[in-house]
């Protein structure tokens, strides 16, 4: 397959005696972040990832404090689109910040407990601050730091090359596009997307390749599974969880790529990528992810940087989560707006018998409004949902890509040629081949 030029050349600068310290430079960070993110250990009696721990800690550190914490992100994230002046770019962002607006008034509501009874009961506005948007206020800020010891040192460049053999053929994407399918994955929805957008806009990718990738890729990050994970009781299992889910994301990209609307696309581009020399690869790949080791910033920099992206991120995100998130728990009790959607998933959850088909089928169609949703329906303490229709739940979350609070607004800021009904029926194809996949996944985990 493919290899960028620029890639080539960074081969050629790195010869076989590069210096010990740029090989620790590219070793070191990645083997941590791999650590932080996927090796389980015990502590205190209680097993999981470091990370997950880090957060636990950090909670217990701010104590009573950590629900004002929280309100003092959501107030951060109504007023810095007003601040800047983005809430003006289009409707979309008109729309979104006058939704984060809300969400200042429901936080406030959540952390003072004021307001009508109907929001305060356990299952609402307490549900929703307390076990989401806390967790998700620390856990993105700090699962940012050690996202840049997995994406900034050459780890995703490495592994981007050495699976370029398989994009085309499988994702109909250039073996680049590797780069942007981990990083969206692995980091967060927001970076695949601005990698893609740049990338787009330089001629590099058509229109379909942009979309198949924002469509397709730009899914939450791993911080974000764990809290999905940790709310439908999935940490035991955390290792399949995450690992079947990233399986079954990307083949279900594999199939809408090859169907309508993206089938369709123009595949016009203007700087197509050039073909890799023939038993080549190994060698490339090590070399350029050296040398992105070799010219990447400090440590100190690199986790500052994504400290503060991570701070952005979730300004962005947990104003949306209180508003869209109480939008869609209110209609998921009250109206039987999830329950109408819910039965186009409904013949496909019953025809494999398990115990609660229909209330999988509801919340696979409630991820529509916020991804958390599936999550929040079938998920917390107490839940009597069986296992197989959370796991389920779980990974519909996370493979559907596609949810009204946060990405497809992003999708719409680029400029990637895909309108809002094309993402929807993509996110119907998405949510019907994930649960084909997901519940026999969860059959074998049990």
């Amino acid at each position: 397959m493919a290899a960028s030029p620029g890639a080539k050349s960074d081969a050629q600068a790195t010869d076989s005696k590069t210096p010990a310290v740029t090989t620790l430079k590219l070793l070191i960070p990645s083997l941590i972040g791999i650590f932080i993110f996927f090796i389980p250990i015990t502590i205190a009696g209680r097993a999981t990832i470091p990370l997950d721990h880090l957060v636990s800690a950090a909670k217990q550190l701010l104590g009573p404090y950590s629900g004002l914490y929280a309100l003092i992100l959501i107030v951060a994230g109504a007023l810095y689109p007003l601040i800047t002046g983005r809430w003006r770019r289009s409707t979309a962002d008109m729309v979104f910040s006058l939704l984060k607006a809300i969400g200042v008034v429901a936080g406030v509501m959540a952390y003072t407990g004021a307001g009508p009874e109907v929001l305060q009961q356990p299952d609402m506005l307490p549900f929703l601050f307390d076990k989401l948007v806390i967790p998700v206020g620390l856990i993105v800020p700090i699962g940012a730091i050690f996202l840049a010891l997995l994406i900034g040192y050459g780890l995703l460049e490495l592994v981007g090359i050495l699976v370029q053999p398989v994009m085309r053929p499988i994702w109909k994407t250039p073996g680049r596009s590797a780069i942007d399918a981990v990083a969206s994955f692995v980091g967060s929805y927001s970076i695949g997307l601005l990698i893609t957008n740049r990338t787009y806009q330089a001629g590099q990718y058509s229109a379909k390749e942009a979309a198949i990738i924002a469509t397709g890729f730009s899914t939450v990050s791993a911080p974000f599974m764990i809290i999905v994970a940790k709310t439908l009781g999935l940490m035991d299992v955390w290792n399949q969880y995450f690992w079947l889910t990233l399986a079954i994301t990307f083949v279900v990209t594999a199939i809408t790529a090859r169907l309508w609307p993206l089938s369709s696309m123009d595949r016009t581009l203007d700087d197509a990528e050039p073909e890799a020399k023939q038993g080549q690869r190994l060698k490339l790949a090590w070399h350029t992810g050296l040398n992105v080791a070799a010219g990447a910033p400090s440590l100190a920099r690199g986790v500052w940087n994504n400290l503060r992206e991570g701070l952005l991120m979730a300004i962005a995100i947990l104003p949306s989560i209180m508003s869209v998130g109480l939008i869609g728990l209110l209609l998921a009790k009250y109206t039987p707006l999830f329950d109408w959607l819910g039965w186009l998933f409904y013949p496909l959850t019953a025809l494999y018998g398990i115990e609660h088909a229909h209330e999988l089928a509801q919340a696979s169609a409630a991820g529509l409004a916020e991804m958390f949703l599936p999550a929040l329906l079938l998920g917390g303490e107490g839940s009597s949902i069986d296992f197989v229709a959370r796991f389920a739940a779980g990974v519909v979350s996370v493979s559907s890509i596609l949810f009204f609070s946060a990405s497809i607004p992003c999708i719409l800021a680029t400029s990637i040629p895909i309108s809002i009904t094309r993402m929807i029926v993509i996110w119907f194809l998405r949510v019907l081949f994930s649960l084909a996949l997901a519940i026999p996944a969860a059959m074998l985990v049990q």
